[in-house]
């Protein structure tokens, strides 16, 4: 009996150490996940509450309020200021009823490899595109998709306004991030994925723009040249005949 025990005890711590060392091996592969990294350039929208991307988007969340004053914030913020300057097209500023919420939030999701689309969807009313300092970008129509004329009136010092829900916008060049940033920084992302500069390149005004209001060529944050476009102070500012790219998605 005692011989028969010997020969049985070591099986078993030999069966016991397969089956430990199998529970480690599933142990480790269902804690292990692939991370991906935010590319740098993404690191320009400040105004973002956070970035994150899971390898096949970069999501983009802010509040959409401006960082710089504005008539439009209620007047017990510390960021409201009466308006000064000039206004955009040289029309008499008239101010809207509206003000900017202090409550909205905004989550971009684009492309992070963006590419030219087979069929070009035309933007939507609405946030198109975020800026870097949070704000969302319009396209160049005012409610109704009529066009902008009447409502460059309304338009701040840094050629924003709000709309009927509160949401701050631009819908032609952000003056404060081209006078903080320059006329050829980047100024964000549309959300087709792919990137929106200012209305200067080499030191000049930029032109040769295609129908989509873009070119493809070097940046300073794309050295091997990509797809972008440029906001310039004609029509239509920002895009034109609807996005290069495949349009991701915002919600709010």
């Amino acid at each position: 009996m005692k011989k028969s025990l010997f020969l049985i005890i070591p099986f078993l711590s030999i069966l016991l150490f397969l089956a430990c060392s199998n529970s480690d091996d599933n142990s480790t592969a269902a804690t292990t996940t692939p991370t991906s990294t935010v590319p740098d350039v993404y690191k320009k929208i400040y105004g973002a509450t956070s970035i994150t991307t899971d390898g096949t988007y970069v999501t983009i969340k802010t509040n959409g309020q401006p960082d710089h004053k504005s008539v439009y914030y209620p007047t017990t913020h510390a960021k409201y200021e009466a308006f000064s300057g000039t206004t955009f097209g040289g029309a008499t500023f008239r101010q809207n009823p509206n003000t900017i919420s202090l409550t909205n939030s905004f989550t971009f999701k684009i492309p992070l490899n963006p590419a030219v689309a087979t069929t070009h969807s035309s933007t939507p009313m609405g946030a198109i595109g975020v800026s870097i300092n949070g704000v969302p970008l319009f396209n160049q129509y005012a409610a109704g998709g009529s066009p902008l004329t009447n409502e460059v009136a309304s338009f701040d010092q840094y050629r924003g306004h709000p709309t009927g829900t509160h949401m701050y916008h631009y819908h032609v060049e952000p003056l404060y991030l081209t006078q903080t940033k320059g006329k050829e920084a980047l100024m964000g992302f549309l959300l087709d994925g792919f990137p929106v500069y200012g209305p200067e390149e080499n030191g000049a005004a930029v032109t040769g723009l295609d129908v989509y209001h873009g070119h493809t060529g070097v940046t300073v944050d794309y050295p091997n040249g990509i797809y972008h476009y440029h906001i310039t102070n004609s029509d239509p500012y920002i895009n034109g005949n609807g996005f290069y790219g495949t349009a991701g998605t915002v919600s709010n």
